[in-house]
Parts: structure tokens; C-alpha cells; sequence
């Protein structure tokens, strides 16, 4: 019989589809609320916990000096885990109903500029060889389409179809969607398949893009390389695929693009995620308005 973790797991991986990486993370976070509580209140489970026990350990989380933002993410899994309790009637009350997170401050992005954008391109304008041509498409798939860095590295070869100037992503939730590839794009693809096949031998196949050992690339590996090449042409001190994410849906937004579409092509399930993107473009519209208006004068 599977225990109450287990079934837990499985609702995430089955009914939720959340990522191996989410569900990990839920885990671990009910795990150490486990062992807090058996270290401080002797008890072997958490099924029948109080919140008072549960407040305890968001005193012990914050005196550690961790971060509020962390701590609500701990906490929003520990409510997930009682919710699916209590719908499976393992308990008869949730002990987190009347928790409220903590205050967090609110972090703005900073895309980069056009200029910026238009700096690094120039620098990597003639890619020589598989690595640096691969490189260069990475950073251009990342600012044309918006694509997260999960679905950039999970992109299949037979998801590609240069035919139609199209890409098949698998985002969250196991959410599939089609993204437009722009021709330039497209003829970047194409140099990219033709220096794959140089690649010695290619073990993760399926894969579009691969290492020169032909290995399926890393989270790690993809962050660098972004961070390395903006260090090149941006003094922010954020320079990784979701600024890059961001500044592809500033961008489109500042250039007169509707939020529903760049919703669209950004796989977001609800405008209220778009619209975080829109404070750039009130402040381009800003200046505009500024300028332009004859009261200004």
C-alpha cells in the first residue's frame, strides 16, 4: 500500500503533470518539515500537525536567514501537500487554511535593450564552426520566440519543421504549443543541422540541440552560456535565458504587439503572468506620451 508521500507524488507526476524538478522540490520541502517536527515536537508524522507547529518552522526558516521568497515557496508546498489530505480524507482539517504568506518585495526584471541586443549580434555575426553556430542560434531562438530554457533544451529534432517555419515546445505542465520560427531563423536552423552531422557520435539524438560530445545540454551549461555572452555587450547584473525570455515579450510589447498574442506565444496560461512583462512598456509609453503630447510642449 502506497504511503500518503507516494500517492502525493504521483498526483503531482499523473493528474498535475508537474516536472520531475517540481515534484522533487515539493518532497524535499515536506521532508524537512518532517524531520523539523520530529526534532522539535516528537512527532513521526505530519498528518496530524497544527499550525502552530507549522509557524514554528517558518520562525526557524526566517531566523536561518532565508529568504522570504523561499520560505512562501516551502509553505505553498506544505498547503499543497494538506490539500491533497484532505481530498483523499487522510485528515479532517487543514492546518494551513488561514496561513498568509509572507510580505515579499517585488522584483522587477530588467530586459536588455535594443541596443544591446543589436551589440551581441554584431559581435557573433560569423559564427565558424559547430559550437559558436549552435551558440549563436541558442541566443537567437531565446530573443525571437521566448522560449524557456526547459523547452529550448528538451526540444526534439522531429518537433522542428522547417517546411512551415514552426516549433513544437513541450512547456509546463506537459503543455504543448506552436511557436513561429522567423526565415532568418529558419536559415540558421538549417546551417545548425548541417554542422550537426559533424558531431562524432551523437548519443542524445532526438535532441535539436547537443554538445560537441553529442550529450543533450545541461540547465547549467545554457545559463552560461548567456551569461557569458551578455558580459560581453550588458552591464546588468542578470544576464540569463528568462531576462532574455523577458526581453523578447518587452520588446514585442513595445513595438505595438497585443498582450493576447505575446500571452500566446509566451505558453501563458492566464494574462495575469503576461502582464508582469507590461511595466517596460508603460514606461516606453511614457515617453512617448511625454514627448509627444502638445500640453508638453
Amino acid at each position: 500500500m502506497k504511503t500518503n508521500k507516494e500517492a502525493f507524488r504521483d498526483y503531482l507526476q499523473l493528474e498535475k503533470k508537474y516536472s520531475p524538478h517540481t515534484v522533487h522540490a515539493y518532497l524535499n520541502d515536506i521532508l524537512f518539515f518532517e524531520m523539523f517536527n520530529k526534532t522539535h515536537f516528537e512527532q513521526e508524522g505530519i498528518e496530524q500537525a497544527h499550525y502552530s507547529q507549522v509557524r514554528s518552522w517558518i520562525v526557524s526558516l526566517v531566523d536561518q536567514d532565508i529568504a522570504n521568497v523561499s520560505v512562501n515557496r516551502k509553505i505553498a508546498s506544505l498547503k499543497a501537500y494538506y490539500r491533497f489530505l484532505l481530498k483523499i480524507k487522510q485528515i479532517e482539517i487543514n492546518p494551513m487554511l488561514k496561513h498568509k504568506a509572507l510580505k515579499t518585495p517585488k522584483i522587477i526584471q530588467i530586459p536588455f535593450s535594443e541596443k544591446e541586443l543589436t551589440d551581441l549580434m554584431e559581435a557573433v555575426d560569423n559564427p565558424v564552426g559547430f559550437e559558436e553556430i549552435r551558440n549563436k542560434l541558442i541566443v537567437d531562438l531565446f530573443y525571437t520566440t521566448g522560449i524557456r530554457r526547459a523547452e529550448l533544451i528538451h526540444l526534439m529534432v522531429s518537433n522542428v519543421d522547417l517546411s512551415s517555419n514552426v516549433i513544437k515546445v513541450l512547456g509546463k505542465r506537459n503543455k504543448e504549443r506552436i511557436i513561429p520560427i522567423l526565415p532568418v531563423i529558419a536559415e540558421q536552423f538549417k546551417l545548425y543541422l548541417s554542422e550537426r552531422v559533424s558531431v562524432e557520435k551523437i548519443v542524445d539524438e532526438d535532441y535539436f540541440f547537443i554538445s560537441k560530445k553529442g550529450l543533450k545540454l545541461s540547465e547549467s551549461f545554457v545559463y552560461r552560456l548567456i551569461n557569458s555572452y551578455f558580459s560581453k555587450v550588458s552591464e546588468k547584473v542578470k544576464k540569463s535565458p528568462h531576462v532574455l525570455r523577458h526581453t523578447f515579450a518587452t520588446h514585442l510589447l513595445n513595438n505595438g504587439a497585443d498582450l493576447n498574442s505575446v500571452k500566446e506565444l509566451l505558453g501563458h496560461s492566464s494574462l495575469a503572468s503576461t502582464q508582469v512583462y507590461t511595466h517596460n512598456s508603460l514606461a516606453e509609453l511614457k515617453k512617448v506620451y511625454g514627448k509627444a503630447h502638445p500640453r508638453n510642449k
